[in-house]
């Protein structure tokens, strides 16, 4: 294998580990932009892949094969938002701690959707195999060296998830919504006082967090896995809030560190491929994404800043 495939294989393989942290970190941000810290997305992604998983079975028992991908990611979408509608509910509206509101929401994901899995398909500890989406040259683009076959020969979700990238940026940062979803996270009562209704738009971030969460999950099952099990999602919502703090709640900063957490677990893979990584315990090489997360966040503390009413309720009648 000549230097240039390796390259672009490389580059290929940290984009499609890359994928579900983009969707997940920019569904944090939307959450944490409006003020609602949301711990709760690796159990969001973790409602989306099961999601996806059932939703893609279901889909393609039916006869719509070359549906079910998308079937299950609209699937995705929906337990997402539905899942963070817990989060607003008891955040928001009954303005319960935001941490323990999300903790919760990770446990209810892991026991909720294991349950569901053997309920469903007789006892089984994971959903059966289906077809996920498969990889989508673009023609021509497809054809030049490296970035060919890195960038332009992936799966549809990743394509998606650049394009989200620039949506989301602009969405926050060109247009009357984004600024008054950030002036409700920066500083809620002055919002208020403009007419800003700050509990409807902190709903809208955390709908949108859980939404993106799902599909960030959905990625998994429908281009890695294709299949559903306990340990689908394997700690990757963490790894995406490590994503959302060290890239300082930019949709642009967040892209940046995900692929670098995508490119540590394309490392591990390539690692293996070596005579003398048979020598390191395997358990040490599949620490390397969490050990890079854990020295990122620490060399992160003091330079990131986050939203000025991060994590705090805020109540209309008191303004």
């Amino acid at each position: 294998m000549d230097v240039l495939t390796l390259l672009g294989q490389m580059l290929n393989t940290t984009l499609v580990f890359s994928t579900a942290l983009i969707f997940a970190a920019l569904g944090g941000i939307f959450s944490e932009r409006s003020g609602v810290v949301n711990i709760g997305l690796e159990g969001l992604m973790m409602f989306g892949a099961f999601a996806a998983a059932v939703g893609g079975y279901y889909a393609q028992d039916a006869g719509y094969t070359d549906l079910a991908p998308w079937i299950g990611l609209l699937c995705a979408m929906a337990v997402g938002m539905l899942g963070s509608l817990i989060h607003a509910v008891a955040s928001i509206t009954f303005k319960a701690d935001q941490t323990i509101s999300g903790t919760v929401i990770n446990f209810l994901a892991a026991g909720s959707t294991l349950y569901l899995v053997k309920l469903l398909f007789e006892g089984a500890g994971e959903t059966p195999l289906i077809d996920g989406f498969s990889v989508t040259p673009i023609p021509w683009l497809s054809q030049i060296p490296v970035l060919g076959t890195g960038i332009f020969s992936s799966y549809p979700t990743t394509y998606l998830a650049i394009i989200l990238v620039i949506v989301v940026y602009f969405l926050l940062f060109k247009t009357p919504f984004g600024l008054r979803l950030r002036s409700v996270g920066e500083h809620p009562s002055a919002a208020d006082t403009l007419g800003v209704n700050v509990n409807r738009m902190r709903y809208i971030g955390v709908l949108l967090s859980g939404m993106l969460a799902g599909m960030g999950g959905a990625t998994i099952t429908l281009t890695t896995t294709g299949t559903f099990a306990h340990n689908t999602i394997s700690g990757q919502g963490f790894i995406a809030i490590a994503a959302m703090i060290f890239g300082k709640w930019n949709p642009l900063g967040a892209f940046g560190a995900a692929v670098f957490f995508g490119f540590s677990q394309a490392i591990r893979n390539y690692v293996q491929m070596f005579g003398w990584s048979q020598n390191i315990p395997q358990e040490f090489i599949y620490m390397i994404p969490y050990v890079l997360t854990v020295i990122v966040l620490v060399s992160a503390v003091g330079r990131s800043s986050a939203p000025s009413a991060l994590g705090q309720s805020y109540d209309p009648s008191k303004r």
